[in-house]
């Protein structure tokens, strides 16, 4: 840790094991676990918790203050979990008085360009493609995959096991379990195959396949899919999931598929 070329704040709670390259800042009110790896000009600043074995890359910049013109100041963080990957030039920002903090799990890649704005948590064993941004106060649930150039806006929530294309605009919720793609962000099927490498069986990929033929193809309004996904399929973890994701979407849910032109 003893690097002559970098700044570590002697206040700073850094594990004895952390590496730290030439040029890196670390602010006070941090604190790094065991076995983590700080790339060259990499900038931490206050209120930063960093997890066991994360590595980060060289020009990314943790906990700087929110792009937001209400924040006053308050003391919030950005919590980041044990063994996430954090690329050239990503940025983190921390909470406002709204969470207090923005959070990023454990076992996430957060490819190049990455931005992460206040507020916003992200679960375990997610992956954001190149320059991916989030807007404030977005929640994205496990093994959720944002391909690159996407742009989330803010208040949107992510499922779980949800992959998103490149390039896409987020401005609905995205509910668990599926594919959306196409421009305005439509259902374009679920992700059979993450949910197959993930150990999901056969039956259930099936069963949360029908579930979504129900409500985006069968042309049915939202209440009207959803009671008959609740009389005809019986109850089980992620019918229920998918319901209450559904039916608690403040900012409504993506477009099912269609064929019709525009």
């Amino acid at each position: 840790m003893n690097q002559p070329l970098a700044y570590v704040h002697p206040q700073a709670k850094v594990a004895r094991n952390v590496v730290i390259e030439p040029f890196v800042t670390i602010h006070n009110n941090v604190e790094i676990g065991e076995g983590t790896w700080i790339g060259s000009n990499v900038t931490i600043m206050e209120g930063a918790r960093i997890g066991r074995n994360c590595k980060i890359f060289p020009g990314a910049v943790i906990s700087a203050i929110p792009q937001d013109l209400k924040y006053a100041g308050e003391e919030t963080t950005v919590e980041i979990g044990d063994n996430t990957t954090i690329r050239e030039f990503v940025t983190i920002n921390r909470g406002t008085k709204a969470n207090y903090k923005t959070v990023v799990g454990n076992n996430c890649l957060l490819m190049a360009y990455v931005h992460i704005a206040h507020d916003c948590v992200v679960g375990h064993n997610c992956i954001l493609a190149n320059a991916a941004t989030l807007a404030g106060h977005i929640n994205i649930q496990d093994y959720a995959i944002i391909g690159g150039l996407s742009a989330v806006h803010q208040f949107v929530n992510i499922g779980q096991h949800v992959m998103i294309s490149g390039g896409s605009l987020v401005r609905k919720d995205v509910p668990p379990y599926t594919k959306a793609a196409r421009d305005p962000l439509s259902f374009v099927g679920i992700n059979s195959i993450g949910l197959r490498r993930r150990g999901f069986s056969p039956e259930k990929i099936n069963e949360i396949q029908e579930i979504y033929r129900i409500i985006f193809l069968k042309d049915l309004n939202t209440s009207r899919a959803i009671s008959l996904i609740e009389t005809e399929m019986p109850a089980t973890p992620e019918r229920d999931e998918i319901i209450s994701f559904i039916t608690n979407s403040s900012r409504g849910v993506m477009k099912g598929y269609s064929f019709k032109e525009k």
